[in-house]
């Protein structure tokens, strides 16, 4: 595609051991290597064009590359006219765009060995290609139709309900998705209130105009972040000045979330108990976010090594003092950009919810009182930072933290300023986020066999 020809002339990297004297965070000799580069190996770099679209990119010197567009459209940003709008759009994406038809973007994609996927998550909608350096002009070419010409051709878009509807019955198999789902549901009053799936009154009623209105309102370059892996900062930014300057403006404004609190119980004959309570956290990219998250890890966020027993979970500890059932439990932390959610999930058999529960909230409240020692904060600490520095490890965790940072605040923070903040966490940080989650009001979701499960106001 013109303009963008000079992806494909990157230097490669080979993976082998380097030669003596020479590091390895560095190109290796031969490489030519673009103006001003020199003396800035794996650095990330980001910059903002006056259209307000953010360019983030790292040259790892991959024979492989990874791009993702980043847009501010996730579900929350529905309206009860649209509902469900963005599954749709997630299915939509290898529909015909004014620039390839369906059948040419599956077979180019796969013709030259790449990949083409779309997530999204309740605040962001991100559309990635995978492939070889050589083959990124090709593959770009379809990223940039997809985002920015897509067609919602009527007869296309009518033939997505069969798998809306197959999407909703895999979510529904899941007791985990269906009570985080109706956790959100009962801790709102909008905006993250709203689903990842369509609801079903909307299946056949998404039409071809709510899919364009909704890219029109969304899909603006001050709500976009074109985040690469494998790619020279200054082709990056040219692709994003060229092909993706096309609107302008803030696009619509998203409601900010209003916390309410609530129940919401899903009786069924499941003989496990799913249950999560929670209160509300904070926002993220804030130190009272990282304090939350220091506390999850203090409680227990989950095995660290598979099948490992978790005797340093204060969560599991508690428990299982309760019951002689088998049982499962963590502490659970999610942040928004403008709230967040805390509190605790457990597994149990439906006899010993009320038990596993109670006991689960009441190792919150102990941590509350100041039942954390300095080694229980020093292990957690190490904990959330390995659990981060792992995650940057793969390249789709990397473009995950290097996007949603650009996206959020228009930079990048390096895993060494992160793990600093992690460090000035205190026991004070820690027990009054405890203490917020034992004076606020509870949300609570529960599915399976409730006839033993407490309700909200029991805790």
């Amino acid at each position: 595609m013109k303009g963008i020809r000079g992806i494909s002339q990157l230097s490669k990297r080979l993976y082998v051991a380097a030669r003596q004297g020479q590091s390895l965070d560095q190109p290796l000799a031969g490489l030519k290597l673009s103006p001003g580069a020199a003396h800035s190996y794996q650095d990330v770099h980001v910059s903002k064009l006056p259209s307000g679209l953010v360019i983030a990119s790292l040259e790892n010197y991959s024979p492989a590359s990874k791009i993702g567009v980043f847009i501010k459209a996730g579900c929350r940003y529905e309206t009860p006219e649209n509902q469900g709008v963005t599954h749709l759009l997630r299915l939509a994406s290898s529909l015909t765009t004014k620039g390839a038809s369906a059948f040419k973007i599956c077979r180019g994609v796969e013709a030259v060995g790449g990949s083409l996927s779309v997530t999204s998550s309740r605040e962001n909608m991100v559309y990635t290609v995978d492939c070889l350096r050589d083959d990124m002009d090709t593959v770009m070419e379809f990223l940039i139709n997809v985002t920015t010409a897509p067609e919602f051709r009527p007869w296309e878009v009518s033939e997505l309900a069969p798998r809306v509807k197959v999407d909703k019955a895999q979510a529904a198999q899941s007791p985990q998705i269906a009570v985080v789902e109706s956790l959100h549901e009962a801790a709102y009053k909008n905006a993250l209130c709203n689903s990842l799936y369509c609801p079903n009154h909307m299946i056949d009623n998404i039409q071809s105009e709510h899919l364009h209105q909704f890219v029109q309102n969304n899909f603006t370059n001050a709500r976009m972040a074109l985040v690469g892996l494998g790619v020279n900062h200054d082709v990056l930014k040219q692709v994003g000045e060229q092909f993706l300057n096309i609107r302008s403006g803030a696009g619509t404004t998203g409601a900010k979330a209003q916390y309410r609190g609530g129940e919401i119980r899903l009786p069924s004959n499941a003989s496990l108990v799913h249950s999560a309570v929670v209160c509300q956290s904070a926002a993220a990219g804030t130190n009272e976010a990282l304090a939350f998250s220091v506390l999850q890890h203090v409680l227990g966020a989950g095995p660290h090594v598979k099948r490992g027993p978790r005797t340093s979970s204060k969560l599991v500890q508690g428990v299982a003092k309760a019951t002689a059932d088998p049982f499962d439990v963590s502490a659970f932390n999610a942040s928004y950009s403008d709230s967040g959610l805390f509190g605790v999930y457990t597994i149990s058999q439906a006899a010993a919810a009320s038990d596993v529960i109670k006991a689960a909230v009441a190792q919150i409240k102990a941590v509350a009182d100041g039942g954390v020692t300095a080694v229980d904060l020093t292990r957690a600490k190490a904990q959330l930072k390995g659990q981060f520095l792992m995650s940057l490890e793969t390249s789709e965790g990397l473009l995950e933290a290097m996007g949603t940072q650009a996206l959020a605040s228009g930079s990048y923070h390096s895993p060494e300023e992160i793990s600093k903040n992690i460090d000035n966490i205190s026991l004070t940080d820690v027990a009054n986020a405890a203490k917020k989650f034992v004076t606020g009001k509870k949300t609570m979701a529960a599915s399976g066999n409730l006839t033993k499960t407490p309700f909200v106001d029991e805790l």
